[in-house]
């Protein structure tokens, strides 16, 4: 397995070599001619998606050692072809989500469990088992919380939802949060010895206030299907379902209008932020109608990274699509350097002028007038809310011979420090 982080690592030093050569190509070429040769181009985007692909394995590769390491670490034994076996079978079986109360055998004894349950209605399970596996789940089937099953699909979402990576999540026990927006300073001034003092003003504060929304889906199932099944029931339902929500959710943090979802910070205004209008957000032009300018087109990023203040710098990352950071790597700065690099820590994304860049295909193309980069603090600006986990009803009764899986999710998002993001406009100036 390390064999695989190394030869990773060294396909993608050997690929980006290989673009800066052929894009230094297509430079001079523009320089010459005043545009490149197709295959030049051809070449060029060839070797970006070799970039991409490259990151993507060395990515895949040191998360298989994480998950093995953490496999082995929290086996009962260590050492050994067997237990390394063991250690691998856990990891592959729990996707990742290793349960150190239950142990291989427990989990063993719990999924035949929880398969039996959504085949058969809880048909052969002891009351005991039932307790053990489920939250509020009365004798007949009905309402069930299954513990694992909620723990798998949020780690299915985490996974797939690149906003709450950097964005800062909080789970709540009612259906909104509310907080304090702290935008005014206290007035003071200079006095002499025996002058008097005035009274100074005290700073006022605001609030915002994040409702949940819901989510759902329902799949359907014939009870013949889910008695005869060779596949697994629980596996496929949970993917399914996770992957729908996922992609709703990650497009509404970053675009919804907040009517029944959460709102997105790309909705709000362009704006510079101020104790009488903070519901705005700054946005820094490109320099090119649709495009990055003719002339230095790195200096627009430059200015989107310092229109942001230094106290969010420290933890700020670039948001942008894939094929939007394909264009990024093409940019050189004033003395002929690429302000895109690969990150050999195998962070995906690499770096841009020193700060990680975050792959999110939510976000728009490049195109006139188009919003499709983002930059800043989204732990500090960005506000995730989750009400509760995945709740199912497993419904065998109103639509015979069909079982409904009834899965809802409660999930709110807003922008609540408006100074902590900034956003690119790919427009002249």
């Amino acid at each position: 397995m390390t064999n695989d982080i190394r030869s990773a690592v060294f396909d993608l030093g050997r690929a980006f070599e290989a673009f800066k050569d052929a894009n230094d190509q297509r430079l001079r070429e523009i320089e010459r001619r005043g545009s490149a040769d197709p295959m030049t181009e051809m070449k060029v985007n060839r070797l970006n998606g070799e970039i991409t692909r490259a990151i993507a394995a060395a990515d895949a590769a040191k998360r298989r050692v994480e998950q093995i390491e953490t496999a082995m670490h929290r086996s009962p034994a260590h050492g050994g072809n067997a237990e390394w076996q063991e250690a691998e079978l856990f990891m592959l079986e729990r996707k990742g989500r290793i349960d150190t109360d239950l142990g291989l055998d427990g989990y063993r004894q719990y999924k035949s469990a929880l398969r039996a349950y959504l085949r058969k209605n809880n048909a052969g399970s002891g009351v005991d088992e039932i307790k053990a596996l489920s939250v509020g789940s009365d004798p007949d089937g009905g309402f069930t919380v299954t513990p694992d099953m909620s723990g798998r699909i949020a780690a299915l979402v985490r996974e797939t939802s690149p906003m709450r990576q950097v964005a800062n999540v909080i789970t709540i026990g009612t259906d909104a949060l509310e907080g304090i927006h702290d935008l005014n300073e206290a007035t003071s001034g200079w006095v002499g010895e025996t002058e008097t003092r005035p009274e100074t003003a005290a700073p006022k504060i605001g609030e915002y206030r994040i409702p949940v929304h819901e989510q759902y889906a329902e799949p359907r199932a014939t009870q013949k299907l889910l008695d005869d099944s060779l596949f697994n029931v629980e596996d496929w339902l949970a993917g399914k379902i996770a992957e729908r929500l996922a992609r709703m959710e990650n497009e509404a943090f970053v675009s919804g209008n907040g009517v029944k979802k959460p709102r997105g910070f790309l909705t709000y205004a362009a704006g510079a932020p101020t104790a009488g209008s903070f519901s705005v957000i700054e946005q820094v032009l490109s320099g090119g109608a649709g495009a990055f300018a003719d002339e230095n087109p790195g200096d627009a990023l430059i200015s989107l990274v310092y229109t942001l203040k230094s106290a969010y710098r420290e933890r700020a990352v670039f948001m942008m699509k894939r094929s939007t950071l394909a264009e990024v790597r093409k940019l050189k700065d004033g003395n002929d350097n690429y302000i895109w690099q690969p990150d050999f820590q195998m962070k995906q994304g690499g770096t841009l002028l020193g700060f990680n860049v975050i792959e999110a295909e939510d976000m728009p193309g490049i195109g006139a007038g188009s919003l499709s980069i983002a930059f800043g603090d989204f732990s500090a600006g960005y506000q995730i809310v989750d009400r509760q986990g995945i709740r199912i009803l497993r419904d065998s009764f109103t639509a015979k011979p069909y079982v409904k899986f009834y899965t809802t999710k409660r999930v709110g998002g807003d922008v609540v420090n408006f100074d902590a993001i900034k956003l690119m406009k790919f427009a002249e100036a």
